[in-house]
Order: C-alpha cells, then sequence, then structure tokens
C-alpha cells in the first residue's frame, strides 16, 4: 500500500482539504473563541496523554500524537451536519481548520523531528489548507467546472484510508491491545478535561458549545496511521490504537450527544 498511501497524502487529502474549505464561505471571525478552545484541546491532549505514555513505556510518538489529532473530517462533519443541521457546518469546518492544520505541523514535526519549517509548508495538505483558507477568506468564487472535479478526486481520500488501514490490520498483531485500549480511555478523557477547563474561562454560544464538546472525544483520525506508515512509526501499533479507539467511540460519542443534546 505504500504507492497507494503516497497519493493519498500528497493528491486525494489535498483535493479534500481545498474542496471542503472553499466549498463553504463563512465568517472566520466568528469563531475566534472557538478555534482558540479547538487549538487547546488538540495540544493539551497532547501534554495529558504524555506521562501516561512514558508511564506505560509506550513510545511517546506513537502514542500522544493519535490522542492529539482526532477524526475531525471524515467523522466530525457529517457527524455535526446530521446532529445539529446546516447551520452548524462553518463551526464544525472550523474545528477541522484548527485540527488539520496543526497536524500537519506541529504533529508532523513530532514524528520527524528533522522536518524543516520549510518541507512542513511544502507539504501537499498544509498548502492545500492554506489555498482553501485564502479562497474563503477572500470570497473567490472557484467555478464548478474546476472546483467539482477536485471534489471528486477528493471523495477518494476517505474511503482509500480506510482501505489501507483496513490491509494493515490484516497483519496486526493483537498484542498491541494494550496500547490501543489505553488510548481509547485517555483520548476522549483528556479531551473534554482541556475542554471543561477552557469552558470555565470562556463563554461560547450555545451551537459551537455542543460541536466544540463533540470534538472533545472524537476518535483518533485515519491520518495518523497514514502518516505512521510514511516515517515507519510503529504503524501495526498506530493501526491497533486508530481501530479500538474509534471502536470506543461507539461509546463515547452517543453519550456526549445525549448531553448537549437534553441541555441544550
Amino acid at each position: 500500500m505504500a504507492a497507494a498511501n503516497k497519493i493519498n497524502i500528497e493528491v486525494f487529502t489535498p483535493a479534500l482539504i481545498f474542496s471542503v474549505l472553499s466549498g463553504k464561505n463563512f465568517n472566520l471571525a466568528e469563531f475566534y473563541s472557538l478555534a482558540f478552545g479547538a487549538a487547546l484541546v488538540v495540544l493539551g491532549s497532547g501534554l495529558l496523554a504524555w506521562p501516561v505514555a512514558r508511564l506505560m513505556n509506550f513510545d511517546v510518538k506513537t502514542f500522544v500524537p493519535p490522542a492529539m489529532f482526532t477524526n475531525s473530517g471524515n467523522m466530525g462533519l457529517p457527524l455535526a451536519l446530521f446532529a445539529f443541521g446546516e447551520t452548524a457546518l462553518p463551526a464544525a469546518i472550523m474545528l477541522f481548520i484548527v485540527e488539520n492544520t496543526l497536524h500537519f505541523t506541529v504533529g508532523m514535526k513530532m514524528i520527524n523531528r528533522q522536518a524543516s519549517l520549510v518541507e512542513i509548508l511544502r507539504l501537499p495538505m498544509v498548502l492545500a489548507t492554506f489555498a482553501g483558507l485564502l479562497v474563503s477568506l477572500m470570497a473567490i468564487e472557484i467555478p464548478s467546472v474546476v472546483l467539482q472535479p477536485i471534489d471528486m478526486i477528493g471523495q477518494v481520500a476517505i474511503p482509500l484510508m480506510l482501505f489501507s488501514l483496513g490491509v494493515r490490520l490484516l497483519n496486526i498483531d493483537y498484542r498491541d491491545w494494550k496500547i490501543g485500549l489505553t488510548s481509547a480511555l485517555v483520548t476522549p478523557i483528556s479531551g473534554v478535561l482541556i475542554a471543561i477547563v477552557f469552558l470555565a474561562l470562556v463563554e461560547l454560544p450555545k451551537d459551537q458549545l455542543a460541536l466544540f464538546l463533540l470534538f472533545s472525544v472524537l476518535p483518533p483520525a485515519v491520518l495518523n496511521f497514514m502518516i505512521a506508515e510514511k516515517f515507519n512509526q510503529e504503524p501495526a501499533r498506530v493501526a491497533s490504537i486508530v481501530m479500538i479507539g474509534n471502536l470506543g467511540s461507539i461509546v463515547s460519542i452517543p453519550l456526549i450527544l445525549l448531553f448537549v443534546l437534553i441541555s441544550a
């Protein structure tokens, strides 16, 4: 799957990112507090996961990034749409922007310490994020004859991510269940703890509050596995973390949705 993963990281996923960011026009100024809170959840989750990794003798570069970088795209966006409606998408996209940008800057540096800032900024996913934000900020109208093919190319990314993960799971060593289960507990707990601390200090509008809490308990993103595969950072163990973490979200996500919908 090396060739398929390379194409997905450099072509399909950047196309998906650009189509999502450029396809929705919204006022970024409305979401500054939400964006700041999202960044705190991502970075704070890493700070809480780090001592757990040391305590359990897990490789920090294997355990910490999946706890930080969660499924805000292919899981977060559909959940926002189906649970809260079309009006929730701008805030959900803002959360996706923050997580994705941190993943391919801070997260990439964590995995590959030798990566320079120039190398990080030249990554197709980072370029696609900046290009999409520029289009959104400047309200540039992209002709559908251009945007539609980009969107179609981007639609390949998520199924191919899942297929690639499935191939890796064929050879998974189930002795890695311990790190996967630990991550499945640490990821939502650390996220929601940071979210509670932030909400005690900053008041968010009700619609943003619900999405923010949902964002805090999302499971590890499949992209964590793809990056681990790219840099040979224990990809089998990261696959276990992603698989078991997403299974664990069957419990955590309904619980948080029940809470926010009842309290709304």
